[in-house]
C-alpha cells in the first residue's frame, strides 16, 4: 500500500508502565511490514528537544514483549512545555525527517502530542499507565501487571498478618484515580479499600469493617489505601486508636510498575502499537488509540482530553457488599 508516511518516530513519556515495550515492538514490526523507516527517540520529549534518536530496526526490537520498563527510557520535560522547547522538538522532527510521532503514555503525554499536530506534526496516543485513568479507553497498557503484582505481594502479606493477628495498611498507586484499589482490593478480599473518588466515613467505611470481621471470627485484617487518599501511615494509625490492633503499613510504591508484562498487556500493546502505525499511515493524526468494549478504535486527541472517567460503580458496589457494607 502507499503510505502518507516514510519515517515516524516513537517515544516513551511520563510514568512506565508494563508492556511499554511491547508497543514499541509492535510500531517497529508493523513500520517493517509497511515499508516505513521507524527511529527510536529515546528519554520522551526530551529526547525528542536533543535529537536523541537512533533507527530501530525489525531485529533490534526482538523479544521485547517479555521485557518490563521501556528500553527508550521514559522522562519528563519542563523544557517541552515552554515555547522554545517546543519548537526544538518540531526542528528536530524536521532535521530527522519524521513524518509523525507515535507516544506511549499518559494525558501529560496525549497533550505533547496535541501541541506537536498544532503545529503541523502528525501525531498518534497509545495509552499506557498502571492507573487505568485514560476516559477514552476502558483499559491502559500496564494495569493488568500492575494489577497482578500488587494482589502477589498482598497474598504474602495476608500470611504474615494472619501469623500475628495483625492489621495490615496496603498503599497502592492511583493519585487521581482508585481503579488499581479497587480491583485489587476485590481480588484479596479486602477488609476496606480507599479511593481518591469516594468520600471516606472513617468510623463507618474502615473500623466497624474491622469489627464485623472480627466478630465472625477472622484475626488479621487488610486495608487498601490508593495514594491520593492521603497518608496510609496516618490511616494505620487511626485504625490503631481505634481498635488497639498491631497495624502495619507497606506502600508497593514502583514495584507495581516493574515485572514481566502480563499475556493481557502484550496483546493490548501490540495491537495499539500496531493501530498507531496504520493510523499514521492512513494520514491519520491528533488522535489516541483506544480499547472500549474489547474494541479497538481511535478518538480526537482533545476530545479524548475533554473525557472524565469514573470509579466503576458496579465494582464498587461488589466490594461494598463483599464487606458487608451494602450499596451507597
Amino acid at each position: 500500500m502507499e503510505n502518507a508516511v516514510r519515517r515516524i518516530g516513537v517515544l516513551t513519556s511520563g510514568g512506565d508502565a508494563p508492556g511499554m515495550n511491547a508497543a514499541i515492538r509492535a510500531v517497529v514490526r508493523t513500520c517493517t511490514y509497511l515499508g516505513i523507516e521507524c527511529v527510536g527517540i529515546r528519554r520522551g520529549f526530551n529526547g525528542l528537544i536533543n535529537g536523541d534518536a537512533d533507527v530501530l530496526t525489525y531485529s533490534r526490537v526482538s523479544g521485547l514483549t517479555r521485557m518490563g520498563g521501556t528500553m527508550l527510557y521514559s522522562a519528563r520535560s519542563e523544557e517541552f512545555r515552554t515555547d522554545a522547547g517546543m519548537q526544538k522538538a518540531v526542528n528536530t522532527c524536521k532535521l530527522l525527517g519524521l513524518d509523525g510521532i507515535v507516544g506511549i503514555g499518559g494525558d501529560g503525554t496525549f497533550r505533547g502530542l496535541h501541541d506537536l499536530a498544532e503545529r503541523g506534526i502528525a501525531v498518534i496516543g497509545i495509552p499506557g499507565t498502571i492507573d487505568n485513568d485514560i476516559a477514552c479507553s476502558s483499559y491502559t497498557i500496564g494495569y493488568d501487571t500492575a494489577c497482578n503484582t500488587a494482589v502477589e505481594c498482598i497474598d504474602k502479606l495476608q500470611d504474615t498478618m494472619q501469623s500475628h493477628e495483625r492489621c495490615s495498611v496496603v498503599e497502592v498507586m492511583g493519585h487521581r484515580a482508585g481503579h488499581l484499589a479497587l480491583y485489587v482490593g476485590l481480588s484479596c478480599g479486602a477488609t476496606a479499600v480507599l479511593i481518591p473518588e469516594k468520600p471516606v466515613d472513617f468510623e463507618e467505611d474502615v473500623i466497624e469493617p474491622i469489627r464485623r470481621a472480627r466478630l465472625t471470627g477472622r484475626t488479621h485484617y487488610m486495608v487498601i489505601v490508593a495514594e491520593g487518599v492521603g497518608s496510609s501511615y496516618e490511616v494505620a494509625a487511626k485504625i490503631k486508636e481505634a481498635t488497639a490492633l498491631d497495624t502495619r503499613v507497606t506502600v508497593l510504591g514502583h514495584i507495581q510498575r516493574g515485572g514481566a508484562p502480563s499475556s493481557r498487556d502484550r496483546v493490548n500493546a501490540t495491537h495499539m502499537g500496531y493501530s498507531a502505525v496504520m493510523l499514521l499511515a492512513n494520514g491519520k493524526t491528533d488522535r489516541v488509540v483506544c480499547q472500549q468494549n474489547s474494541q479497538y478504535m481511535d478518538f480526537d486527541i482533545r476530545e479524548a482530553l475533554s473525557m472524565k472517567k469514573g470509579i466503576d460503580e458496579d465494582k464498587y458496589t461488589v466490594m461494598r457488599t463483599m464487606i458487608g457494607q451494602g450499596t451507597v
